[in-house]
């Protein structure tokens, strides 16, 4: 591969200043003392220990990290489950309408999914609350799962599989012993990914929220709505964090992964 031109590399950091310059002007002004994002007066960790002094806050927050974990878990159960069986269709034709039908959810717009699960719930008279989000955020985040585990599958030779039940390995073995551990870095990612969205969701939580009920990226939306706080830019500074340490921890996961199969 040659090398990136001079040129090349200023543009990627004009792309870079561009994206990530409002989200470090808010969490600047996130430590100011002052009340608005016009003038900083002094450093200050006053509205992050508003955040958590705020016993609401602190349940808003739990909610969202429980939701994300929970349908992080489930989803990535349910779509690399659902990888394999897609990969062993023997029909070419049903085995690529599957796959355009799981990309169709992963590019219709959240508005219409989340419309569509809210008219779903109150058809079948699920009260909106904490198990209408967690399936929701669940049903959104299956097919991302899906993307991201499939194409270690088809890496896979089935030669491996052959192998494995050469020498007796029943269905069962083939899987946990051969076919998961292979996929494993794709596992990992579609979880980290899944989790990623679901914090990050606002759309389709909207819809399917209740009384009683909420997650951050809801509550920073109703706290903006109500006028411009520090305490958003708070907030918002802390999900930047949990966000980013996410991916540093993916990172470091799938680095110890690639060493692991180099050595």
């Amino acid at each position: 591969m040659g090398k990136i031109s001079k040129g090349s590399k200023a543009y990627l950091a004009l792309v870079f200043i561009v994206l990530y310059a409002p989200i470090f002007f808010l969490i600047f002004y996130s430590f100011n003392s002052g009340d608005s994002m016009t003038n900083f007066k002094s450093f200050t960790l006053s509205h992050y220990k508003d955040i958590f002094a705020d016993n609401r806050l602190v349940v808003i927050l739990l909610n969202t990290v429980v939701v994300a974990l929970l349908s992080a878990l489930f989803a990535t159960i349910i779509g690399t489950m659902g990888a394999i069986g897609i990969q062993m269709l023997r029909n070419r034709k049903l085995r690529n309408t599957v796959l355009s039908l799981n990309n169709i959810l992963i590019v219709s717009p959240d508005v219409i999914i989340g419309a569509s699960f809210l008219i779903l719930f109150t058809m079948i008279g699920l009260k909106l609350g904490f198990m209408s989000v967690l399936l929701s955020h669940i049903a959104f985040s299956i097919p991302i799962v899906v993307i991201m585990v499939l194409p270690k599958i088809q890496e896979m030779s089935n030669s491996l599989i052959d192998a494995a039940r050469d020498l007796g390995a029943s269905r069962k073995e083939v899987l946990t012993r051969v076919i998961l551990p292979y996929i494993q870095p794709g596992i990992f990612a579609g979880f980290f990914m899944a989790l990623t969205y679901s914090l990050d969701d606002f759309a389709v939580t909207f819809f399917v929220t209740g009384n009683g009920f909420s997650t951050l990226s809801v509550e920073i939306y109703s706290m903006a709505r109500a006028g411009v706080s520090l305490t958003v830019n708070a907030i918002s500074g802390l999900v930047f964090a949990v966000t980013m340490l996410l991916v540093l921890g993916y990172y470091f996961v799938t680095m110890r992964k690639v060493k692991g199969v180099r050595k």
